[in-house]
C-alpha cells in the first residue's frame, strides 16, 4: 500500500523559499529585467552566480558524494516557485534540472559536479517543445565528430557545455566555444531559444541518449509546473492588490461583484495548480508514480498560467498593455512555457495510456 503523501511545505522549503524571495527581491526588478529583455545579453549571470555559487542551488538534486547538495525536487520546485513569480532570466531549469538530470543518467561526474558547483551552464541540446515521450532530433557522428543543425535548444546562448544526441545512440559533452550558436524569434524574451549548427565538433561520448534524454525531460516538466505556479501566484496576487487601490466611481474596482468571480475563480485554479505541481515534484523526489504525476501537473498547468497572465493584464486596465509594467513578461513567459516539454493536450493524451483511459 503507497503511504499518504505529505505536500506541504516543510518548515526548510520555507526557509528556502523566504532566502531565494529576498534574492530576487534585492537584485532582480521587473524593471531590471524588462531593461536586460532589450539587450544582447538578456541573461542575467551576475544573478545566476549569486543562486549557483552563492546559495548553492544549482546543485540540489546533484548527491553530495557526487559533489552537489543532496537534496531533492521538493527544494528544486520551491526554487523553481520563487524564480517563476520574478520570471528570472537565468537559467536554472536548463542547466540544474534538465542538463543536470541528463548527466545523472550518465558516468560524468566531474561535469555533473561543475554545473553543481555553478563554474559551467550546461544544455540539453533538446528542442524545448519536446515532450518526455516525444521523439528528439540528433546529430549524425561521424569518426568522433558532430555535425547538424538543432532548433529550439533553450538557454544556449548561455551555456558552457552542451550535451547533444548523436545517431549513435550516445549523449556527448560538447563545448560551447566548438559549436555555432544563432538566436531564433522567441515569444518568451527572459528564456530564449537557438539554432545550434555543430560542424565537425568533437564531444566527449557521456552514455546512451535514450534514457538520459527521458529522465531530463520528464524531470524538466514535471518541475516546469511549478514555475507556472510561481507565475500565476504571482499574477493572481499583483492583480488583487491593484485592484484593492484602483478606484471607479469612488469604490474600489476590486469591490465589483463581476471582478470578485473572476478572482475567486482564478484563486481555485491557483490552488489546483499547487495541489498538482507540488504532487509532481514529490512523485519525482520519491520515484512513485512519477510520469503519472508529472502528466497529471502538465495537463493543468498551462491553462491555468496564460489564464492568470491574461486575467492579470486585463484587470490593471491600460496600464498593463504599457511596455513598462511587467505582465507582458508573464503573459510572454505563460504562453511559452504551455508549449515547453510537451502541450497540455499531449501530456493527457499520455495519461490516458498511462492510466488505460484511452479514447475509443
Amino acid at each position: 500500500m503507497t503511504a499518504q503523501r505529505d505536500l506541504l511545505y516543510s518548515e526548510e522549503e520555507e526557509a528556502l523559499r523566504a532566502a531565494v524571495r529576498d534574492l530576487l527581491t534585492d537584485h532582480c526588478d521587473a524593471a531590471g529585467v524588462i531593461t536586460r529583455t532589450e539587450s544582447d545579453a538578456p541573461h542575467d549571470l551576475s544573478l545566476w552566480k549569486s543562486l549557483a555559487d552563492g546559495m548553492g542551488l544549482a546543485g540540489l538534486l546533484v548527491p553530495e558524494a557526487r559533489g552537489g547538495q543532496g537534496a531533492t525536487h521538493r527544494e528544486v520546485a520551491v526554487v523553481l516557485e520563487e524564480l517563476g513569480r520574478a520570471v528570472a532570466p537565468v537559467p536554472y531549469l536548463t542547466s540544474a534540472v534538465v542538463a543536470t538530470e541528463a548527466l545523472l543518467a550518465c558516468d560524468a561526474d566531474d561535469l555533473l559536479a561543475e554545473l553543481a558547483s555553478g563554474r559551467r551552464i550546461g544544455v540539453l541540446a533538446v528542442a524545448l517543445n519536446v515532450a518526455p515521450d516525444g521523439a528528439f532530433k540528433a546529430v549524425r557522428q561521424e569518426d568522433g565528430a558532430l555535425r547538424g543543425e538543432l532548433t529550439g535548444i533553450a538557454d544556449a546562448s548561455a551555456a558552457d557545455v552542451l550535451l547533444v544526441p548523436a545517431d549513435d545512440g550516445g549523449l556527448y559533452a560538447v563545448d560551447a566555444e566548438a559549436v555555432t550558436v544563432v538566436p531564433q524569434v522567441s515569444l518568451d524574451l527572459t528564456r530564449p531559444v537557438a539554432r545550434v549548427v555543430l560542424e565537425g565538433a568533437r564531444g566527449r561520448r557521456l552514455g546512451e541518449a535514450e534514457p538520459a534524454v527521458r529522465r531530463a525531460l520528464r524531470a524538466g516538466a514535471g518541475l516546469l509546473a511549478s514555475e507556472q505556479l510561481g507565475l500565476a501566484d504571482w499574477a493572481l496576487t499583483e492583480t488583487v492588490r491593484y485592484l484593492k487601490e484602483r478606484k471607479q466611481f469612488n469604490r474600489p474596482v476590486g469591490g465589483f461583484q463581476a471582478i470578485k468571480h473572476r478572482l475567486a475563480q482564478l484563486w481555485l485554479e491557483v490552488v489546483n495548480l499547487r495541489a498538482a505541481a507540488r504532487n509532481a515534484a514529490d512523485a519525482l523526489a520519491t520515484g512513485e508514480d512519477a510520469e503519472v504525476a508529472v502528466a497529471v501537473a502538465q495537463a493543468y498547468a498551462a491553462g491555468v498560467a496564460v489564464h492568470a497572465a491574461e486575467e492579470a493584464l486585463q484587470l490593471h486596465g491600460g496600464i498593463g498593455m504599457t511596455w513598462e509594467h511587467p505582465v507582458h513578461l508573464y503573459l510572454k513567459r505563460a504562453k511559452a512555457d504551455s508549449i515547453a516539454y510537451g502541450t497540455a493536450g499531449g501530456h493527457r493524451a499520455a495519461l490516458a495510456e498511462l492510466v488505460d483511459l484511452r479514447a475509443p
